[in-house]
C-alpha cells in the first residue's frame, strides 16, 4: 500500500491513515472501531478480532417484580426500587409502544399526518431512485 505526500491530499485524509517521516511515508491498515468492545484474539486478517461480552441476566422473580433491573450504574448499591402504579403520572400508561398508527387513521389536519406523507414519499421516491440503471 501506498500513500501520496500529503502536499497532495486534503487533511483529513492523510492525518488517519498515514504516518510520515523525514526518510519515507508509510502507511498502516486501518484498525476497526469496534476492538475496544471485548477481548482481543489473535490477530486475522482484517486485524485483532473482537470476542463478544456477555451480560449476566437476571432470573430471580421477586426481584424482577419489584426492582428495576439494569438501572444501576454504579458498582456497588442496588437497582431502584419499583413503585406502586398509582405514584407514577396518568399519561406514562397512555404511551404508545407499539408501532405508529396507519396513514388512514390519523387526521389530515394535523402536521404529524403531513410529515408522515412526506417521509413516505421520500421513501418511495429512494427506492425508485435505486431502481435506475444510470
Amino acid at each position: 500500500m501506498t500513500c501520496l505526500g500529503r502536499q497532495f491530499l486534503p487533511k483529513f485524509l492523510w492525518q488517519s491513515s498515514c504516518i510520515f517521516t523525514h526518510e519515507a511515508t508509510y502507511c498502516k491498515k486501518a484498525v476497526p472501531a469496534i476492538a475496544s468492545l471485548g477481548k482481543k484474539k489473535k490477530l486475522a486478517k482484517l486485524g485483532p478480532t473482537v470476542e463478544k461480552v456477555v451480560l449476566p441476566v437476571e432470573s430471580d422473580p421477586e426481584k424482577l417484580v419489584n426492582f428495576l433491573c439494569g438501572s444501576n450504574i454504579f458498582k456497588e448499591g442496588e437497582p431502584v426500587k419499583l413503585k406502586p402504579d398509582e405514584e407514577y403520572p396518568s399519561w406514562l400508561w397512555d404511551i404508545r409502544t407499539t408501532k405508529p398508527p396507519p396513514l388512514e387513521e390519523l387526521n389530515p389536519e394535523e402536521k404529524y399526518y403531513w410529515k408522515r406523507v412526506r417521509k413516505m414519499g421520500m421513501v418511495r421516491n429512494n427506492e425508485l431512485k435505486k431502481l435506475k440503471k444510470f
